[in-house]
Parts: C-alpha cells; structure tokens; sequence
C-alpha cells in the first residue's frame, strides 16, 4: 500500500532523577529485545528523559532518526512534567506505556514504581491537553510492552493517515441518494483536507487524455488482471482512460497532503457521458490503497482510508442491502452454525470491490443502470462493473460519519463473510453479524446512518476503537451481545 503512512515508533524511557536511571534504560533495552524477537521495528532513542532538557534532546533524537511515532517508556516513575512536555511537542501520535516489576528478590533497589507513575502521566497528559493512546492496561512485561506498541502501530497509521488526507469529491449526489450527505466541517476538524469539483472538471480532464499514449498499457494490466473475466475487452481503454485521469488529478491536486481518496458521482449522468460505468476503475485503485467511494460519499471513502490504514489491505464500500431468503439460509446448513436467520443480510454495491476480494470475479455490465439508462438495447454504456461473490473470512463493518449538526459518531461491527453463494448479481456476499437485526434497528436506524458501510478483512475493533479515542469521538457503538440493551429499546 503506497498510499498510507509508514509508522516508525521511537521509544523513549523516562527516569525520575529519585529512581536509579539505570533502571529504565535497562528495561528500556529489554524492551528493544523483545521487539527484535517479535519482527517489531523500534528506534531505540538513548537519551533517557529525567528533566526538560532531557526532553528537548530526546526530541531532536527523534526527528534525527525519522520517528514519526513515539512511544513513552516509564521504565519507573517517570518525571510528570518533562515526559507529558516530551508528549506535547512531539509532532505525531504518542503512547504511554510502563514497566511491570520483575521478580520479588528485587524490589528495594529495582523496584520501579512505574504503576504508580502511569497514574501521574495520565494526569499531566490531561493538563496539558495531550490526547495520548494508554492501552487498556498499559502496564506489562517487557515481552508484554512489546506487544502493545504492535498494537499501536497500525492506530498510529490512521492518525497519521488522516493529518496528512485529502479527499477529492467530483460532483453532487443525485436527488434520490441525499443519505450520505453530510458537513464537511468536521473533516477539518481531523486534518482531513477536501476538495469538491464539478463532474465537468473530471469530464474536461477525461477527453484531454483521449490520445494518452499510456492508455494501452493500462488496459494490458486490466487485461491481464481480468484474465477470463473480462467479458466486455473493447471497453478496456476507456477504462484505462479513466483511470489515468484520477491519478493524474491526485498527483496535481494533493498539494500539502501525501495521501489521497475520491468520492465520485457516479450514475447517471456518468454513463450518458463518459459512456461506460467506473466500478472496476473504483474498485483497482482502492485495491491499491486508494479509496474511490461511490455516489460522492465523502465519509464512506473517509471509512475506507481508515480501514486501508488500519489493516494494510484494501477495503470496500457496501450497501447494507438485503435480507437473506429462508430458502437459502436452509441451504447453507452448518456454515450458519451460531446465528439467526436476522442476524444475517447481503453487503452488495455495483461493482466496485477490489478483485482480490472476491471470488471468480468479471467485468460485467450494471444491471439496474441497464434496465434505466438502456432497457431495450444491448448493454454499452452500463459495462464497467467487476462483478463476483465476496470472499469469506472474518470482516468488520466500519463507519465514521457526520451529523446534521457537524458531531462525529462511529460504529464498529465484528462478523464474518459466509462461504455461500448468494445467487444475485454485483460485489456482494452474505455477511453475518451476531445481533445483527438489534444493531440494525438500535444503531442504523436509529442513529440515521446512512446505507453505506465500509468493510475490511480481519477483526479490527479493538484498532479502530481505540483510533477513534484518540481522535476524540466518544460515540462509538457496536453490536451489543444479548442481555445489554440500547438507549430507547424496547425491555419488554
């Protein structure tokens, strides 16, 4: 993934000048062996922080070695005011994290007290006005701290993602799809930059590369990718056409951010003039870690990077769509085990998920576009989608997303794909989520989400959660188990 930020941690161990020093500095060297051990890599900064200058210093180490990620070690006590200054000007994300106490023969000249200190940190942090990460229990072995700055790693990725994001948006959404609409404002308030442009703006651009000697070998590539899923090969080149336009306006346009996405307006106007329909373009550039989201959702390409960031894989945008047939739920047996008819439902869109997400996948022509742009003719304008069922594996469902009123609020669904055929047409598959038909009702309805959700591999919430924290969003919901109700449903 070329288009999201390279996290490089640096750790710093903090001493109180009452405390031996040796103390941190030689748990601070454990800690560096067990990150070798684990593949984990850490920049070891030597100067160990006991007083403001300490901290200066350590600061200019940092920048010196590149770290775009500091971690504060309180290999004992730790001083408050010099280790919660070293988090305050230190330009990038920060966790806190201390050192366990190690063995009973030891505890008078090599007792630490850092359980202590982490308290007093935490305290300074908030004085200072320092939104830093503390993991849930930050106090651990030095095998266990090594872990937990692993776990940093890929939340440091979205916050430094998103400082330095620009988002592109290529016209306004249709009049029947104003769900996604929402304030920009609150992307400011993220770093995020954005930049909304004219459908003609991109349209102008598009027919200048009409003659690009790089088309040709661009449509190759698609070729080559399709294999024998390319089941409309003279739309190729448009297509490469396409694509080229958008990275060259990312490449112009980004100006003071490193990492781009797109929101773009997408039907129908789009097939009647660009005369062909943008999924596989969308769906292989968000492939490549750039999210192209549909229907000019800003916060839906927004979720997207997120997830990109979080997990290093590509993600996709879906409809939370469709209820999932009695018929076929029977038929799929066992690989329902553990849920309930309601807890399952079908994520589709177009066409525009990324090929290695699904299985057989074609490039085909967009069945509802046919039927209203071209009920009576062979498909032409409709073609461009990359159709195929989604893989199965675990997934979370994921989206960040403004109110009316400029509030960022967020949920966070944990659930897999189901390896069953789901028998319809476009990028979608049968996803289940445990609770699904209370979340949808207590959170999607009645939190007014829109429909779309963005989805990554894996089970990410504890990341996202935790990203979220330190972005300062403090309406996160997710599935509740059975048992523990949502505000406003029904007990009885």
């Amino acid at each position: 993934m070329k288009n999201v930020p390279v996290v490089k941690p640096g750790i710093v161990a903090v001493s109180r000048d009452c405390f031996p020093i040796t103390l941190s500095e030689k748990r601070r060297e454990a800690v560096m062996d067990a990150a070798k051990k684990a593949n984990l890599k850490l920049t070891e900064i030597k100067t160990t922080v006991e007083n403001e200058r300490d901290a200066l210093k350590a600061l200019d180490e940092l920048k010196q070695a590149g770290c775009n990620t500091l971690v504060v070690y309180l290999g004992n006590f730790g001083p408050e005011g010099p280790e919660s200054m070293l988090a305050q000007k230190f330009d990038g994300p920060v966790m806190f994290v201390a050192a366990a106490e190690e063995t009973a023969s030891d505890l008078i000249q090599g007792r630490g007290d850092a359980y202590c200190g982490m308290l007093n940190a935490s305290y300074n942090l908030g004085l200072r006005g320092v939104k830093a990460y503390i993991p849930e229990y930050p106090v651990g072995k030095t095998s266990e701290v090594a872990v937990m700055i692993a776990e940093f790693v890929p939340i440091a990725a979205i916050i430094l993602g998103l400082k330095k994001l620009k988002i592109f948006g290529f016209g306004p959404r249709p009049f029947d799809f104003v769900a996604c609409n929402a304030p920009i404002k609150p992307l400011y308030d993220l770093g995020v930059e954005i930049q909304e442009n004219s459908e003609l703006d991109l349209f102008a651009s598009f027919n200048a590369l009409a003659n690009d000697p790089r088309i040709e070998k661009v449509a190759k590539d698609m070729a080559d990718e399709l294999g024998g899923g390319n089941k409309h090969p003279s739309l190729l080149n448009k297509l490469a056409q396409l694509e080229i336009t958008l990275l060259d306006w990312a490449e112009k346009h980004a100006g003071a951010s490193e990492y781009v996405a797109f929101a773009n307006k997408c039907w129908p106007a789009f097939q009647t003039q660009f005369g062909m329909v943008p999924c596989y373009v969308n769906s292989r550039l968000t492939g490549r870690g750039i999210p192209v989201a549909c229907e000019t959702d800003i916060y839906g390409a927004l979720s997207e990077y997120i997830l990109t960031c979080a997990t290093s894989l590509p993600p996709t945008l879906l409809d939370i769509n469709n209820t999932v047939p009695d018929d076929l739920f029977l038929a799929g047996g066992s690989k329902f085990d553990g849920y309930k008819p309601t807890d399952v439902f079908m994520g589709f869109h177009c066409g525009n998920t990324p090929i290695s997400l699904l299985k057989n996948p074609e490039m085909k022509h967009q069945l509802i576009m046919h039927r209203l742009l071209e009920p009576d003719s062979e498909p032409n304008i409709s073609r461009g989608t990359l159709e195929g069922a989604l893989k199965s594996g675990d997934i979370t469902l994921f989206r960040l997303q403004s109110t009316a009123d400029c509030t960022l609020r967020s949920y966070i669904a944990q659930g897999e794909t189901i390896d069953v055929d789901p028998q319809t047409f476009g990028s979608v598959g049968v996803i289940a989520i445990h609770e699904m038909a209370r979340f949808y009702r207590h959170v999607l309805i009645a939190k007014r989400y829109p429909h779309h959700a963005a989805m990554g591999y894996g089970h990410i919430g504890k990341t996202l959660f935790a990203a979220l924290k330190m972005l300062g969003i403090c309406d996160v919901a997710y599935n509740q188990p059975v048992g523990r109700l949502y505000c406003g449903e029904n007990p009885f």
